[in-house]
């Protein structure tokens, strides 16, 4: 049983969970003027309208950011997982998603490090995407 917090999806960003869930990670697109986004907003902040749709995307990229968290914290449901990565990922496609860096050592992590997209199934409902060294 999976006992840390989950997301719950809503109606902004119930498909980009919705993709997860299916092994493919969604971006949120313009397509008045095909500026990608994420996290979603009802409205582009490049143009204002309030079409979009979903585009599936390679879920590669690189390292901008990263933290490695290594003292749990008295009662913290991820106290059992460090240390591990929480990372700022800049997709190829040009918008940038928050996750952890899963599968090296977290001394390892560096600036403009390659990832890809893997995911996590750890309820029935709920797939987190996470990322790994290419």
């Amino acid at each position: 049983m999976y006992n840390k917090p989950l997301p719950v999806p809503d109606a902004d960003t119930e498909p980009f969970w919705n993709g997860c869930r299916e092994g493919h990670l969604l971006v949120q697109c313009c397509t008045a003027c095909e500026a990608k986004r994420l996290p979603p907003e009802r409205f582009c902040p490049h143009c204002h309208s309030a079409d979009s749709s979903w585009q599936a995307v390679s879920g590669r990229g690189t390292v901008y950011s990263w933290i490695v968290v290594r003292h749990p914290v008295p009662g913290d449901v991820y106290g059992g997982d460090v240390p591990y990565v929480v990372a700022l990922i800049d997709l190829a496609e040009g918008v940038r998603i928050a996750s952890n860096i899963i599968d090296c050592d977290p001394d390892t992590v560096a600036a403009d490090l390659a990832v890809e997209v893997t995911f996590d199934p750890v309820t029935e409902t709920v797939t987190l995407p996470k990322f790994r060294p290419i």
